[in-house]
């Protein structure tokens, strides 16, 4: 893995949202690539946020935090259902880093702040977000499409149930 070593965050994360599938190997595999997943999860929040400015989206401040708790709750949802459940052979850790890092499309967030093509420029990145999401369950569970599918499903519709349970919040926004 030392190879892997040498590879920026922004490296990375251009190889993330490029949805390239070794891209994701990598970070699954380098354990010292949490702290940058972490990096492109508040990158993606703050991106998001300042995209977000006139809908009423979460403060600068306030989506780093957030994001933070989605990210790892969402990580945690998809390692029980995936690894637990569906038979994956992932670890916790694992899905931080693919996850994370799958997180990376959304820097493209901040045009949402572009009057008129804002709305069209949040549908894209939602689909792009899905896709990279979708791939990176699958990479770190070492399972199907499908079976990627249907665990990111499945964690939606929990991580739905917990917000509807706790009273919502933005800590569910990914």
């Amino acid at each position: 893995m030392a190879e892997y070593a040498q590879r920026s965050v922004f490296d990375r994360m251009r190889g993330a949202a490029a949805l390239d599938v070794a891209t994701y190997e990598e970070v699954e595999h380098d354990e010292k690539a949490t702290g940058q997943a972490a990096v492109v999860v508040v990158i993606v929040a703050i991106c998001s946020a300042i995209g977000a400015v006139w809908g009423g989206g979460p403060s600068i401040i306030a989506a780093p935090i957030s994001a933070i708790v989605g990210w790892l709750l969402w990580a945690a949802i998809t390692y029980v259902i995936g690894d637990k459940l569906l038979g994956g052979t992932a670890t916790w850790g694992e899905l931080l880093r693919t996850i994370g890092f799958a997180q990376s499309p959304g820097v493209f967030m901040i045009f949402g702040v572009i009057p008129i093509l804002g709305g069209l420029v949040r549908l894209a990145v939602a689909v792009w977000l899905l896709i990279a999401g979708v791939i990176a369950i699958r990479q770190a569970l070492d399972f199907s499409t499908g079976k990627a599918v249907l665990t990111a499903f499945l964690g939606w519709c929990a991580l739905m149930a917990l917000a509807f349970l706790t009273g919502g919040g933005d800590w569910f926004r990914m």
